[in-house]
C-alpha cells in the first residue's frame, strides 16, 4: 500500500524536497537525498522506496559510485534518464577530491596523493594504474590511465608510464595503482615493477617520487616502506 503512495499524499514535512529545505540536508537519509534527485517513482512504487530498493541492491552508496548505465538499468524502475542521473552523481563525487575539479593540486606527500585519488580508485573492480605527473613545484599537471587489468611486467610498459610524463615536460611522477580486494599490501611483481621503472625513470632524468597502493580506505607508499 505505502509502496504505491505518492509522495505529495504524504505530510508536507515527509517529503523529501520540503524537508531538505526547511530541516537541511543533513536531517535526510540517503535514500531520501537520492529521491530529491531522481524526483520520481514508478506507477507501483513511489521514489523513496523505489531509492531504498536501489541502495539495497545496489550495496549502499559505496555500490552506486561503480555500477555502469547497463547494470543501473537492470534494476527495476530505473531507465535510461535515471541511469544517467546516478552516474552523475557518482562522477560528481568522485571529483571532488581529484584533479578533474579544475582546481591546483599540490602534492607534498604520499597522503596528498592518496587523498587525490582515494575516492576515484577504492571502488574500482579491476586494477587501474595511474600517473600523476608534477612540475618542478610538484603542482599537478596531469593524470593519465596507463593500464587496466592485473598489474604484471607485460603489461606494464616503461613507454607507456613515461610516454606522457616526457610530452608534457613532468619534472618527477607519482606512480598509483589499486588493489581491488581492498588490501593494499604490495606484492612481489608490484615491487619488481617499480624498481624497475625507477631505474628507467633515472635514465630519463624523471624522478619517481612514490608508488602508491589504494585499498578501500587505506593505502601504502612503498617509499614510507623503504622498499625503494
Amino acid at each position: 500500500m505505502y509502496n504505491s503512495l505518492k509522495i505529495i499524499d504524504l505530510p508536507c514535512n515527509e517529503r523529501p524536497r520540503e524537508k531538505l529545505i526547511r530541516y537541511g540536508a543533513g536531517e535526510l537519509s540517503n535514500s531520501e537525498l537520492l529521491a530529491v534527485v531522481l524526483r520520481c517513482g514508478t506507477k507501483s512504487e513511489n521514489i523513496i522506496n523505489l531509492c531504498n530498493r536501489l541502495l539495497k541492491e545496489t550495496g549502499g552508496l559505496n555500490g552506486l559510485l561503480d555500477f555502469s548505465v547497463k547494470e543501473f538499468m537492470e534494476i527495476n524502475g530505473i531507465g535510461e534518464a535515471k541511469a544517467a542521473q546516478l552516474l552523475s552523481i557518482a562522477e560528481l563525487s568522485k571529483r571532488f577530491k581529484s584533479f578533474k575539479s579544475g582546481e591546483t593540486i599540490k602534492i607534498k606527500s604520499p597522503k596528498d596523493a592518496v587523498d587525490f585519488l582515494m575516492e576515484e580508485m577504492r571502488y574500482l573492480r579491476e586494477e587501474h594504474l595511474k600517473v600523476i605527473m608534477l612540475n618542478t613545484k610538484n603542482i599537478v599537471i596531469s593524470v593519465k590511465d596507463v593500464s587496466i587489468g592485473s598489474l604484471n611486467s607485460s603489461i606494464v610498459h616503461p613507454r607507456e608510464v613515461f610516454l606522457d610524463a616526457i610530452k608534457k615536460s613532468s619534472a618527477s611522477i607519482i606512480i598509483c595503482h589499486n588493489h581491488p580486494s581492498g588490501d593494499p599490501s604490495p606484492s612481489k611483481e608490484d615491487i619488481e615493477i617499480t624498481k624497475r621503472l625507477i631505474e628507467c625513470g633515472k635514465l630519463l632524468g624523471i624522478e619517481i617520487l612514490d608508488h602508491l597502493i589504494i585499498g578501500n580506505g587505506i593505502y601504502i607508499s612503498l617509499k614510507e616502506k623503504g622498499i625503494f
